[in-house]
C-alpha cells in the first residue's frame, strides 16, 4: 500500500492511475471526519481509470500515522504539503463533509494551486449539536450513528458494515473532527473563490441537507450545483455512478 512520509509519520493514500500513464488531470479526494480512503473506493476504482487520484487517510485516520489535528486549516496545510510532494500538476481537490471543509479553506489559502474544486455533501459553516461533542468528548459513540448517514432506503448489509466501521474508529478522534467542524465558518468568504467549482448534495441527506449545498453554489461565482437521487451523507459509496458521472463531467467541460 502507498504511504509518504512526512513529518516524521508515515501517511497513506489510496491511489489510482489509469494504463497508460501520465494523465492531464488528478484530482485529491479528502474524506470526512471520523473517515479514511475507503469511502473512497468507488472513486479511485472508477475513475483512476481516467485520472491520477489520490485519496489519503489524514493523519490519525485509517492506515495513516500520527494524531488528529485540530483545526480545519491544520488539515488544509496538510493536504498542501501532501500535493507538493505527490504531484508535479495544477490538481482537483474533492472534500466530503468536513472534508469539503478542508478542501475551502484551502482552496481560500492557496488561490491558483487548484484547476478546480468539488464539494461534495458539505457547507460553508458546519455546526455541531454539543451533546453530539459531548458524546465523543466522553469516550462513547452514538448507537445507530449509520442511521443519520446513510439513506432510509440504504441496503441493511451496508448500514451493519458502516455501524462496524464507526465503531473501530477512536470517540477522540470523531471528538477533534467534529470540534474543527464546530469551529468552521467561511460563509462571508465564499465570493472569494474564484475556481471552476462542482458542488454536489443528495436529496435525502440530513447532515448536509440540500439548503447547504446551494448556499455554496449560490455563494460561489464559477459554481455548478447538481443533487443526487437516492441518497444520504455518504452518496460517493450509495451512488457512487452518479457521483462519478458529475464529477468526471465537471472535468471534461
Amino acid at each position: 500500500m502507498p504511504y509518504v512520509t512526512m513529518r516524521g509519520e508515515k501517511y497513506h493514500y489510496g491511489a489510482g492511475l489509469p494504463s497508460p500513464g501520465n494523465p492531464k488531470q488528478a484530482i485529491i479526494f479528502v474524506h470526512g471526519a471520523g473517515g479514511s480512503h475507503r469511502h473512497w473506493s468507488e472513486q479511485v476504482a472508477e475513475l483512476g481509470k481516467k485520472y491520477l487520484v489520490i485519496a489519503p487517510d489524514l493523519p490519525g485516520h485509517g492506515l495513516s500515522g500520527g494524531a488528529p489535528l485540530d483545526s480545519i486549516s491544520a488539515y488544509s496545510a496538510f493536504i498542501r504539503e501532501l500535493a507538493e510532494i505527490l504531484l508535479g500538476i495544477p490538481f482537483y481537490l474533492a472534500g466530503h463533509s468536513m472534508g469539503g471543509a478542508v478542501a475551502l479553506d484551502y482552496v481560500l489559502n492557496n488561490p491558483g494551486r487548484l484547476a478546480g474544486l468539488i464539494l461534495i455533501g458539505t457547507g460553508s459553516r458546519l455546526r455541531v449539536k454539543q451533546e453530539l461533542l459531548e458524546t465523543f468528548k466522553n469516550g462513547n459513540i452514538p448507537e445507530g450513528m449509520e442511521n443519520f448517514l446513510y439513506s432510509k432506503d440504504t441496503p441493511g448489509n451496508m448500514l451493519d458494515a458502516a455501524a462496524r466501521e464507526l465503531k473501530s474508529v477512536a470517540p477522540e478522534v470523531f471528538y477533534k473532527d467534529f470540534l474543527a467542524c464546530d469551529n468552521f465558518n467561511v460563509d462571508t468568504l465564499l465570493d472569494d473563490i474564484n475556481v471552476p467549482t462542482l458542488v454536489v448534495s443528495s436529496a435525502q441527506d440530513v447532515m448536509t441537507p440540500v439548503k447547504y449545498g446551494r448556499r455554496l453554489a449560490d455563494g460561489i461565482r464559477k459554481a455548478e450545483f447538481k443533487i443526487i437521487d437516492g441518497a444520504g451523507h455518504m452518496m460517493m459509496l450509495e451512488q457512487p455512478a452518479g457521483l462519478n458521472k458529475a464529477i468526471a463531467e465537471f472535468i471534461n467541460t
